[in-house]
């Protein structure tokens, strides 16, 4: 099992390597010039030059790319340049929210995604299967800040049971977890309806049913435990998801976290604080990722022995 982790931590540092030239070169093909932006129109070329001197954008991409991974392997993320704070300081007060909000979304994504999937693959074609079927389409249909915005109608504005936006009470992250968990929820119940018929169907279940074993035995025994494999993988997917529409959600609901402080430094064009945000975002992906890795070799020890 270690070679197994350790494995999967070597594979990590190039996809991480890729974010971050991937994400520098974007911020450095982006329109206009960010030194510009940040002076002012009416600023002086020799002010012009000696901050973008100052940022170490005059120096070449690839050697900015390399100076730039040094000091994130030393732990140096850099300073905002729209706040003057270490960037790490400000991911540190963002961070928490994000982590609250996504994990909250998934954990009501899976309840309600696997729930819902199990009851329509047992009882397939019934009346409950149907609406599930069509609401999976719903939600998998409805962008998440159209979705945010008829909650903060209906749950806010008409009946005035939650509050718009904003943090501080657990009342307040019920309307930005469920608009971020309902697309999860559609995919994770398709994907949980489809795994568990496909079990259902296997040779040994009809064998443990016609040795008489219960049928609630059956479901939690052989059908969940074989056909949790696909949906973990789904749930590592969506926690990526997640953390992606994370940032559109932040931004409707006010939501004092990591994506809504993406977008600040994208309109400041602080590509410092966004290189380090999206470093932040990819790592988290990479660390569930191999959550999800390390679960398959609980839930099928040869997949740790194969590596």
């Amino acid at each position: 099992m270690l070679t197994f982790v350790v494995r999967r931590l070597l594979l990590a540092v190039p996809v991480l390597l890729g974010v971050v030239f991937v994400v520098m070169l974007t911020i450095d093909l982006l329109p206009g010039d960010a030194v510009t932006l940040m002076l002012g129109e009416h600023a002086t070329k020799d002010a012009v030059a000696a901050l973008r001197a100052h940022l170490g954008l005059d120096k070449p991409f690839l050697v900015r790319y390399v100076d730039y991974v040094g000091r994130v392997a030393r732990g140096d993320l850099g300073r905002s340049i729209q706040q003057n704070r270490p960037v790490a300081a400000e991911l540190a007060d963002a961070w928490p929210a994000t982590l609250e909000l996504t994990v909250a979304a998934l954990l009501l994504a899976a309840a309600a995604g696997i729930g819902a999937g199990v009851v329509s693959a047992v009882r397939p074609n019934s009346a409950f299967d149907g609406v599930a079927r069509v609401a999976s389409l719903f939600g998998l249909s409805m962008p998440i800040f159209w979705t945010g915005l008829v909650l903060i109608v209906v749950f806010s504005l008409w009946l005035n049971w939650l509050p718009v936006g904003g943090a501080g009470s657990p009342a307040h992250l019920v309307l930005p977890a469920v608009t971020l968990a309902l697309p999860s929820v559609a995919m994770i119940a398709r994907m949980t309806r489809s795994a568990v018929l496909d079990v259902l169907r296997e040779d040994y279940v009809r064998t443990a049913r016609a040795k008489g074993v219960g049928e609630w035995w059956v479901l939690l025994k052989h059908a969940l435990r074989n056909a949790f494999i696909p949906i973990i993988t789904l749930l590592g997917l969506q926690s990526g998801q997640l953390m992606g529409g994370a940032v559109l959600t932040e931004t409707v609901f006010a939501w004092p976290g990591l994506g809504r402080l993406m977008v600040k430094a994208i309109f400041a064009r602080d590509y410092v604080l966004l290189q380090g945000a999206v470093l932040v975002f990819a790592l988290a992906f990479v660390v569930v990722n191999l959550l999800v890795d390390l679960s398959y070799g609980v839930l099928d020890p040869r997949v740790a022995r194969q590596g």
